[in-house]
């Protein structure tokens, strides 16, 4: 590709997801419908989706962010009903979803329907992730999507390999799809626990952190190469690398992980909102090979697939959910309980993405009605993305779900920055009784006191009573000043640079302490 259209395809990709954050409409959708509208404009060039370019070098780094930013605890605990979806649910909807096309398409052997089926099975990573942080799911909903969209592209092209094969005439039978599935899976789990470690250690002896962040944005690269040398899955490798350096994070110096967090975000934001517009970007490219297709037939074909996918969830996750419940005390034990409106949720929440796009452009053009399967895969993706994304936040609020409870996850939050506080002071009380710190002055004793008691208070006093006039907390009201304060000290280091009194590095360095300190309070008010 051409360096001008993909700096206008990213250009205009992140002008239209920043747009979308001023508005009630996912960013998902935006992008997909700007993409569509974009590929109808005379002069914008042809942007083919390349599955040589999407799976080894978009996939990892998107899996990689949603895995770090995901709670291996939460993942852990609620690993069945995840299994079920990411591993059950996608070789059901391969079988049913491809079984519906076969009975619907005349002409379409099993084979192949069952290759449309591997290829349209897996909800999508980017799009669960994206509307379950924009909707405010409860945690546990929200924790199930984003664990099966992890997972899920592994076994669906798993079972694509084994579909195609069949396709092709060169299938191994049950068995040797069996064994293509374990030598994935294992092999995957397997180079991801053997890289872990070890890029953990080199990212915590590291200290220079633009060496850390260069790292980091190897790491996923690294892990997915390595699993896909052996012929492992390298969407399982990333995940539990990415599982696993989220989890000990806190083990990293903090210069690293401020730069790292702010790295990322730019990243996650820029590929997620390419990928979206790509998936707009190919509806030419994909109607120009249905010319053996009449429309209305075309039409019906791909109503058709939609509601077997649609179908095929529902028809997996209600049995999924309760039949485990009602056959196992243990589950019901260890587990919530829950009613019918979480498996509506989920059941609801499966938007097709990028994944299934780039699977089906991946299909070889000399396997039989590869430009239909092209076209259900494009017409299945946007209609989830467009039906059920647009009718998911009404649903959420018809249903009535629980909410998050903010006052609890507030008074947590105080709680244990309660005992955090009174570990630092017995720890600071030792610190200045031992003769190499009698120099301290008291002053910044003090201040360290200070410090630490506002750390300790700021929770709680959210908690508290607001100002009536202003809707604020004293402690909103302490940062306002102090962000005033930093603002009013900014202009006068600006001015004293103009006044050549400073020059621009020491500029630079004042600036920058003032901007931990203004960081420090965004961060807190935006928790």
């Amino acid at each position: 590709m051409e360096v001008l259209p993909l700096v206008a395809l990213i250009a205009g990709s992140a002008a239209v997801a920043g747009s979308a954050r001023r508005t009630r409409v996912p960013a998902p959708l935006l992008l997909v419908a700007a993409g569509i509208a974009a590929s109808y404009v005379p002069g914008v060039p042809s942007y083919a989706l390349d599955p040589h370019i999407v799976l080894p070098l978009l996939l990892p780094p998107l899996l990689h962010t949603a895995a770090v930013d995901s709670s291996y605890l939460d993942l852990r605990a609620n690993l069945r009903p995840i299994a079920m979806l990411s591993v059950g649910y996608v070789l059901f909807a391969t079988l049913a979803v491809g079984y519906a096309a076969y009975l619907v398409v005349p002409g379409l052997s099993l084979p192949v329907a069952l290759v449309l089926g591997a290829v349209v099975a897996p909800p999508d990573a980017v799009a669960a992730t994206a509307i379950a942080r924009k909707l405010r799911l409860p945690n546990r909903i929200t924790t199930i999507l984003q664990g099966e969209s992890l997972v899920n592209d592994a076994t669906a092209i798993t079972a694509y390999n084994v579909a195609l094969a069949a396709a092709v005439g060169v299938s191994a039978g049950w068995a040797g799809g069996i064994a293509e599935f374990l030598l994935a899976s294992v092999g995957g789990v397997g180079v991801g626990l053997l890289l872990m470690v070890p890029i953990h250690q080199l990212r915590k002896r590291l200290r220079e952190p633009l060496l850390q962040n260069t790292l980091s944005l190897l790491i996923p690269f690294v892990a997915y190469a390595a699993a896909e040398r052996v012929h492992a899955s390298g969407v399982l490798a990333v995940v539990v690398v990415a599982l696993y350096l989220g989890h000990r994070n806190w083990q990293v110096d903090f210069a690293t992980r401020l730069q790292e967090e702010a790295v990322w975000k730019v990243v996650a934001f820029v590929l997620e909102s390419v990928v979206f517009a790509l998936i707009g970007l190919q509806l030419p490219l994909v109607l120009r090979g249905l010319r053996e297709y009449e429309g209305a037939q075309a039409a019906w074909y791909a109503i058709a697939v939609f509601l077997a996918v649609v179908v095929s969830r529902f028809l997996w996750v209600f049995p999924a959910t309760f039949v485990p419940r009602w056959v196992s005390e243990r589950i019901r034990t260890r587990e919530p309980e829950t009613t019918w409106k979480a498996p509506v949720v989920v059941g609801w929440a499966g938007m097709r993405g990028v994944v299934s796009l780039a699977i089906a452009f991946s299909v070889p053009m000399t396997v039989p009605h590869r430009d239909l399967i092209l076209f259900l895969t494009f017409t299945t993706v946007i209609g989830t993305l467009v039906v059920q994304g647009l009718t998911l936040p009404p649903l959420i609020r018809l249903l009535r779900l629980p909410a998050r409870d903010l006052q609890a996850e507030t008074l947590a939050e105080a709680q244990a920055q309660s005992e955090a506080s009174r570990a630092a002071e017995e720890r600071l009380a030792e610190l200045l009784e031992e003769p190499e710190n009698s120099t301290l002055p008291p002053p910044l004793a003090d201040r360290l006191r200070t410090v630490m008691e506002r750390r300790r208070n700021a929770v709680w006093e959210r908690l508290g009573e607001v100002n009536a006039v202003t809707g604020e907390s004293a402690d909103d009201v302490y940062r306002r000043l102090a962000r005033e304060m930093i603002g009013a000290e900014r202009e006068v280091f600006v001015s004293l640079r103009d006044g050549r009194r400073i020059d621009d590095e020491m500029l630079r360095a004042l600036l920058r302490r003032l901007d931990l300190e203004e960081a420090a309070a965004y961060r807190e008010e935006t928790a």
